[in-house]
C-alpha cells in the first residue's frame, strides 16, 4: 500500500471556545485527511497485511450459454467484474473502472450485461450496457440522477429501472428500449417519497410487477398494465401494514409469487392471483424462520429460497406448480446470498460465506436427479493472505436480558460472541450493525479476526431491538419515541459482560457504522463511565440535521423510522436524544470516520460532532476520505482506516 504523507503542520481551529490545535496529515495522494491521528507505525501495515489482503468472490451471474459465470472480486484497488470459465479456473477481468461495480443484470437472449456504477461513493448510480467480450460499455441513464434497481423484459429488449432524474426526490420508474436510439421514458411517476422499483415483466411484456417500499414493516406489490395502464394493488395495505416482497410472475402469467409476513408475522412464501380482488395463497412451513431471498428460474418452473435460521442460511428448492419445497441438505453451514438461476434454468448460482471462509462462488446442478444426488460445485478459491483460517474464532450465539415496558419486564437480546484462545478475562469490542433494520450474522470478518489474534480482544455483535430476523414486532421496538430503548440494550449488554468471567468489564469499547455509529455515539453519552473508547463510522450525530440534509429521495423513508422532524414535539424529542446535544456527557476518546461524498449520512454529521468534541477538549481522531461515500470502497483507504482503528484500540482500549 502506498501512503503519501504531507508535511505535518498545525491548524488552528475556528473560535469555538477551545484552544486546542489540530494535527493534520494526508495520505493516498491527498485523498485521505487525518486529523489528530498519530502517524501509523512502520511495523503496523506488515502486521495487518495478511488480513488486509484476503480476497473473496461473489457470484454475480451466468453467461448466455449457462456454462461460465461472472463474479465480483478485487484484484486491484476496487471490486470489478470477472469471468470464470470453469471450476477453479482463472479470473478474467472484464471491467476496469476506478469505482466498484454495483448491480449486474444479464440481458436475456444476449451476452450483454446491464450494470450500475457510481462515482466516488456518491451513490448516484448510472446504468451501463456492457459487452463482456470486449469490455465496451454504453451509458443508458442520464449521467446525473440516481438510477438503479433494474429489471429486463423476457425478450431482452427493454430495461426498466428506478430513477430520481425528474426532480431529485421522487423514485420514479423509467423504461428504455436498449436497441433503439430513443431516450428512456418515464413509466411511473411517484410523488410520495417512498421507494418504488420494477421487479418483473410478464412473458408477453404487457404487465410490469412493481414494488413499493414504505418502511421495513410496510411494503406493497402492484401490477401496472403497459404501456399506460393504472396501478393495481396485489398485496399490502396502508391501513394494515405488512411486509410483501415481490419475486415474479408464474409460468402462466396468472399469478404473482412473493414473500409476505402478513399471515403469521414471519416472512413466508405466498402467491396472489391477478383477479380484481386478488386471492392469496400462503405456503405453510415448519421451519418457523424468516425467508430472506426468493428467486424464480427464467422458465418459471423452478424456484429457490433461503431461510434465516438463527443467523444461519438454509437453502430450499421450490416447485411453483405444486407450491411445495425441499431442503437442500448438502450446502455447507454458513450464509447464502446472491441466488440466481442460469439462462437454461438448469443451474443455481450462489455466494457462500462463513466465519472462517470469505465469499466464494458455488453452482448447484439441478437436472432431474434426486435432490440428494444433485452436485454442488465450488468454482472459486480466493487467497486468504497466507492465514490459517481454520484457526479463526467461531462465534457463539447467546442472549442477554434487557428491560421492556418498564423495568419489570425483560426481553432476550441475541448476540454473537467471538473469543480468543485462553481463559481471559479479555478486553471487549462491541460491534453494532447499521440500518437500523439490519441484522448481524456470523459472516467472514477479517477485522474481527485481526483484533482477536493481534490484540487479544473478544468481539460481541448484538442484534439490538429493531434488528431483522426476530419477527415483525421486534423490528418496530425502536421506532420513533422508543429510539433510546435500543441504546439501553447496550447498557444491558454491559451488565451481562460484567457477569462473564472470560470478559473484562473495565476494558470495553464500542463501534458501529451509520445507525450503528449513532449507537456508538449515544453509548458514549450514556455509558462513558463503563466504556473506554468508541469508534463512529459515518454515524448520525443529530437526527434533525440528518433528516434535513440526507438526500431528498431517502428522507420520507427515514422519517418513518426515526420520526418526522417537522412535528414540533417529535423535533424536540430528537434534539434531546441526539449525541451532538449531549457532548458534555462524553468522557471517552472517539474515532470518527467519514466520506466526503456520503449522500446517506452527510459529512456535516461528523464535522459538527468533531467540532463539538474539540470544544469540550475531548480526544477525537477524525478521518475523512475525499473520494468515498457511505463507507470506504477503495482498498488503500480501507487499509489505512483499519490500521488507524487498530492503533486506536491499542492505545485507548488496551492502554493505561
Amino acid at each position: 500500500m502506498r501512503i503519501l504523507l504531507t508535511a505535518m503542520f498545525l491548524l488552528l481551529l475556528p473560535a469555538t471556545g477551545s484552544t486546542a490545535e489540530v494535527q493534520r496529515w494526508t495520505a493516498n495522494d491527498g485523498q485521505l485527511i487525518m486529523e489528530d491521528i498519530p502517524p501509523i507505525p512502520e511495523s503496523l501495515p506488515s502486521t495487518l497485511s495478511r488480513y488486509q489482503n484476503i480476497r473473496s468472490a461473489r457470484f454475480s451471474s451466468f453467461s448466455k450459454d449457462s456454462k461460465r459465470i461472472f463474479i465480483k472480486t478485487r484484484l486491484g484497488p476496487v471490486t470489478q467484474l470477472h469471468r470464470v470459465d470453469m471450476p477453479r479456473g482463472a479470473r478474467y477481468q472484464v471491467t476496469f473502472g476506478e469505482e466498484p461495480v454495483g448491480e449486474v443484470m444479464p440481458q436475456p437472449r444476449s451476452n450483454l450485461l446491464a450494470l450500475t456504477l457510481d462515482e466516488g461513493g456518491d451513490e448516484f448510480d448510472q446504468v451501463y450496457l456492457l459487452n463482456p467480450d470486449d469490455g465496451q460499455m454504453r451509458l443508458l441513464s442520464d449521467g446525473q440522477a440516481l438510477n438503479n434497481r433494474m429489471a429486463w423484459d423476457r425478450q431482452g429488449r427493454k430495461l426498466a429501472y428506478r430513477s430520481t432524474r425528474r426532480n431529485g426526490r421522487s423514485n420514479d420508474i423509467w423504461i428504455q428500449d436498449v436497441a433503439s436510439s430513443e431516450p428512456a421514458r418515464m413509466l411511473l411517476a411517484t410523488d410520495d417519497g417512498t421507494l418504488w422499483k420494477p421487479v418483473d415483466f410478464s412473458r408477453d411484456g404487457k404487465m410490469l410487477l412493481v414494488q413499493q417500499f414504505v418502511s421495513v414493516v410496510d411494503s406493497r406489490i402492484y401490477i401496472k398494465d403497459l404501456p399506460d395502464g393504472e396501478l393495481r394493488l396485489i398485496a399490502g395495505d396502508a391501513e394494515n401494514p405488512s411486509s410483501n416482497i415481490a419475486t415474479g410472475f408464474d409460468d402462466h402469467d396468472s399469478s404473482v409469487l412473493f414473500v409476505s409476513n402478513f399471515n403469521q408475522g414471519r416472512a413466508e412464501l405466498a402467491k396472489a392471483s391477478l383477479d380484481e380482488v386478488p386471492i392469496i395463497e400462503y405456503v405453510s412451513n415448519s421451519f418457523n424462520w424468516d425467508i430472506t431471498q426468493f428467486v424464480l428460474s427464467p422458465d418459471r418452473r423452478r424456484g429457490a429460497f433461503v431461510a434465516n435460521e438463527g443467523g444461519i442460511s438454509r437453502l430450499y428448492l421450490f416447485d411453483p406448480e405444486k407450491m411445495s419445497y425441499d431442503l437442500v441438505e448438502r450446502i455447507p453451514k454458513g450464509l447464502i446470498a446472491g441466488l440466481r438461476f442460469s439462462p437454461n434454468s438448469k443451474k443455481l448460482g450462489m455466494t457462500l460465506n462463513s466465519a472462517r471462509n470469505p465469499n466464494e462462488a458455488f453452482v448447484l446442478e439441478l437436472g432431474r436427479k434426486p435432490l440428494s444426488e444433485r452436485k454442488l460445485t465450488r468454482w472459486t478459491y480466493s487467497e486468504v493472505g497466507g492465514l490459517n483460517t481454520d484457526k479463526f474464532s467461531i462465534p457463539l450465539a447467546v442472549t442477554f436480558p434487557s428491560s421492556f415496558d418498564g423495568e419489570d419486564k425483560t426481553i432476550p437480546i441475541p448476540a454473537f460472541v467471538y473469543l480468543p484462545e485462553g481463559d481471559g478475562p479479555f478486553p471487549v469490542v462491541i460491534h453494532v450493525h447499521g440500518g437500523p433494520e439490519n441484522q448481524f450474522r456470523p459472516r467472514f470478518n477479517s477485522d474481527f479476526q485481526s483484533w482477536i489474534d493481534q490484540l487479544g480482544v473478544a468481539v460481541i455483535a448484538p442484534n439490538i431491538r429493531g434488528s431483522l430476523g426476530y419477527g415483525s414486532y421486534y423490528i418496530t421496538m425502536d421506532d420513533g419515541y422508543k429510539r433510546e430503548d435500543s441504546v439501553r440494550d447496550i447498557g444491558a449488554l454491559l451488565d451481562w459482560i460484567a457477569k462473564q468471567p472470560q470478559l473484562d468489564k473495565d476494558r470495553v469499547a464500542i463501534m458501529g457504522a451509520s445507525y450503528g455509529g449513532y449507537i456508538a455515539l449515544a453509548s458514549a453519552v450514556h455509558y462513558s463511565d463503563r466504556l473506554r473508547a468508541a469508534v463512529d463510522r459515518v454515524g448520525i450525530s443529530n437526527f434533525v440535521t440528518f433528516l434535513e440534509n440526507t438526500q431528498d429521495y431517502r428522507r420520507e423513508l427515514r422519517r418513518v423510522e426515526y420520526g418526522d422532524e417537522r412535528d414540533p414535539e417529535m423535533r424536540a424529542f430528537l434534539e434531546r436524544i441526539s449525541p451532538l446535544n449531549n457532548v458534555d456527557k462524553i468522557k471517552i476518546p472517539l474515532f470518527i470516520q467519514q466520506g466526503s461524498n456520503d449522500p446517506i449520512v452527510p459529512k456535516s454529521e461528523s464535522d459538527q460532532m468533531v467540532a463539538a468534541l474539540r470544544e469540550k477538549n475531548q480526544v477525537v481522531w477524525y478521518m475523512n476520505a475525499l473520494n468515498e461515500g457511505h463507507g470506504y470502497a477503495k482498498k488503500e483507504n480501507r487499509d489505512l482506516f483499519q490500521q488507524a482503528t487498530f492503533l486506536f484500540l491499542q492505545e485507548y482500549l488496551l492502554g493505561d
